[in-house]
């Protein structure tokens, strides 16, 4: 008599894949937002958004374990922002908003004092332009 034995089962379906990265964490399995690196040299902990590809040497961490995220005795934090979330805007923002739609409101023809209009002449802060964007100097410069 020939007794038949099926595949050796494992304590996870090996057919389960995740796409999301998991907290880092022991015993944590919320989703990943940012990603833990050291640099030893300076010793700083830097906190940054979720690295595109998992490495070995850092730690992807939940939006909790990345708040809460401390340093040891004489280390720093540093917090990177990802710039994707919703912002409050600036003070600048707001400025450069204003400077926008005055720009805008203001009529298209100049002309120089020999009568010829250009574009490159037309603002003294403008450098260059590209279809609808413009390189302004610096006003301090």
């Amino acid at each position: 008599m020939e007794i038949r034995r099926g595949p050796l089962k494992s304590a996870v379906p090996s057919n389960v894949v995740s796409l999301v990265r998991r907290c880092s964490r022991t015993a944590c399995g919320r989703p990943a937002v940012a990603t833990l690196t050291y640099v030893y040299a300076d010793s700083t902990a830097v906190l940054g958004p979720l690295a595109t590809y998992a490495e070995p040497h850092c730690y992807d961490l939940c939006a909790e374990h990345s708040e809460r995220l401390t340093a040891p005795r004489g280390w720093e934090v540093v917090r990177l922002s990802d710039g994707s979330g919703p912002t409050r805007p600036s003070g600048d923002d707001l400025e450069a908003l204003a400077n926008a739609v005055r720009e805008a409101a203001r009529p298209h023809d100049r002309t120089t004092e020999g009568g010829a209009s250009s574009p490159r002449t037309a603002d003294p802060m403008e450098v260059a332009r590209r279809g609808h964007l413009r390189v302004l100097r610096s006003p301090d410069s």
